[in-house]
């Protein structure tokens, strides 16, 4: 089952069928433990909409008073990059550590105006000239803390100010239209299956210009360690959603510029597409 959040309020697909949730609010469905039984019974007891494709246009599947938080260095591939751009700084090390200790490295991301869905444009920062996409699989949270679903997300970065001094993250991480996530949300009951595929195509004049993917099975950090982490003397009375960390980073000679289009494919998700500009 997939969920959206449209103009029109929550859609619901499910076996090629389409199913109107507009009397539910967003942040009330996705805060709930049952999410998965609920939306089976919808399924079964509500009629579809008889459309082929959804109804209304699409919005970043997130609340107006939800968050999204990320995890870093939580794949072998994170590590290394991370490790190699702090080199100058002398805070290489740091990453090492971090990617092999228990607690992990999280970081606030974006506020829902901060983000973006499928089919809208980023934002490449103009003080930063080393800028990456970062595919990554991202949880939703219920506020107890439950995984009930995942999706699609870009942690947009800029590697340059990063690795100048590790305490820049927050100037490298967090600006303006610095997260995408969609275009829906895979709803599930237990976590995404090790095998699910994490895929990224960078197009720059409509050829691609860096291909890379990786799996779930590839985290060093796993998602129930990574949440409950994040619920540490921390409460999400909306839920919150969670970048996992990626396994994939484009060569050190990569720059994003202007006009470049991300798609990111998830297993069970689809693609999340959007322009650089």
């Amino acid at each position: 089952m997939l969920l959206y959040l449209t103009t029109n309020g929550p859609v619901l697909e499910h076996d090629q069928q389409f199913f109107s949730l507009a009397d539910h609010a967003w942040e009330e469905l996705v805060n709930r433990d049952d999410l998965f039984s609920f939306l089976t019974f919808t399924t079964e007891h509500s009629p579809p909409l008889g459309v082929t494709r959804l109804p209304s246009p699409l919005l970043a599947p997130i609340g107006p008073r939800q968050e999204i938080w990320a995890a870093g260095v939580t794949y072998f591939r994170s590590r290394t990059a991370r490790m190699e751009e702090s080199q100058q700084s002398g805070g290489s090390d740091f990453y090492d550590k971090v990617y092999h200790a228990d607690r992990p490295e999280l970081f606030f991301k974006a506020t829902p105006h901060r983000c973006v869905g499928h089919g809208q444009a980023m934002h490449l920062r103009r003080d930063s000239s080393w800028m990456v996409p970062e595919p990554e699989l991202t949880v939703l949270l219920t506020r107890t803390g439950k995984i009930i679903g995942y999706t699609a997300g870009n942690d947009l970065s800029c590697r340059d100010i990063e690795g100048d001094n590790p305490l820049y993250l927050p100037q490298a991480k967090t600006f303006d239209r610095c997260a995408a996530i969609g275009p829906g949300i895979r709803i599930i009951e237990g976590l995404p299956a090790p095998q699910t595929a994490i895929s990224i195509v960078i197009e720059r004049d409509g050829k691609p210009v860096f291909t890379g993917a990786t799996e779930l099975s590839q985290m060093k950090k796993q998602l129930p360690a990574l949440a409950q982490y994040l619920f540490r003397d921390n409460t999400f009375p909306h839920g919150c959603l969670l970048m996992s960390g990626t396994g994939t980073v484009p060569p050190n000679d990569f720059n994003l510029k202007a006009g470049d289009v991300v798609n990111i494919t998830i297993d069970g998700v689809g693609t999340l597409s959007n322009k650089m500009e």
